[in-house]
């Protein structure tokens, strides 16, 4: 059976890539022929997940940063080098209410989900364009479009990435970069398993289908997004949340 590898001799830079959602793109873009540039915090996982990744035949290698810094973001821009594919998957989420998130943890939020996509899209995203193609990919959030009781924060963050999204579109679509995101629901993860404990069950009812996402599932959408397939797509906000029909609980 011959393999699939649309992204062969692209490079992807993928943030937040040693859990969760980010996890599992950075394995479904290697395993279709893309060289991962893996983005984390915590360099033994992130060298744990390059060595998996070559040992099931891909390319990986990894860069540690702290994306509530300005500078980090930039120099981890710097030292992804040339890049086609950048995924903005690198996430801050505190469920929190207002009257209990401080200005700094307003800012974290804010320096994480969306001032790093665009620190990162200003640095890496002229070049995709001098080349003439390429693709930008974020994760957003179904928060950013249905409210809750607690998590104003979170969801303010997320509401600006989509609205950078649609505006990044329009200024590098006519070079042939792709700039997309995928807002998913819940999503069965170590992050949303610790945030919500016992209530995770619970949010099997928010959507039609009556369960949670899991990463693998929102990591096909990034996979076809960064790939010659999805050509004609540009400026979307792709909602992967199993046909959401309520809030979570609060």
């Amino acid at each position: 059976m011959s393999v699939s590898t649309p992204l062969q001799g692209s490079t992807a830079l993928v943030t937040g890539a040693t859990s969760g959602i980010g996890r599992a793109v950075a394995q479904r873009l290697a395993g279709q022929g893309a060289e991962v540039v893996l983005h984390g915090r915590d360099r033994a996982r992130g060298e744990a997940l390059v060595k998996e990744i070559a040992e099931s035949g891909g390319s990986a290698r990894f860069i540690a940063a702290d994306l509530t810094s300005a500078e980090d973001t930039l120099q981890l821009a710097s030292d992804a080098g040339e890049v086609d594919i950048l995924v903005n998957n690198a996430g801050l989420y505190a469920f929190a209410p207002t009257a209990q998130t401080d200005a700094a943890g307003f800012d974290r939020h804010i320096a994480v989900n969306t001032r790093a996509p665009f620190l990162l899209v200003g640095a890496l995203a002229p070049a995709m364009a001098g080349r003439g193609h390429g693709a930008v990919i974020t994760i957003g959030s179904s928060a950013a479009r249905t409210p809750a009781p607690i998590g104003a924060a979170y969801g303010a963050s997320k509401a600006g990435v989509e609205i950078l999204t649609r505006y990044w579109a329009t200024e590098f679509g006519g070079s042939g970069v792709r700039v997309n995101t995928v807002s998913p629901g819940p999503v069965k993860t170590d992050g949303t398993s610790a945030i919500f404990g016992d209530q995770i069950a619970a949010l099997d009812q928010v959507n039609a289908r009556g369960r949670v996402g899991e990463p693998h599932e929102i990591a096909e959408i990034v996979a076809f997004l960064a790939s010659p397939a999805s050509s004609y797509i540009n400026g979307a906000i792709l909602f992967a949340d199993g046909g959401e029909i309520s809030t979570l609980p609060g």
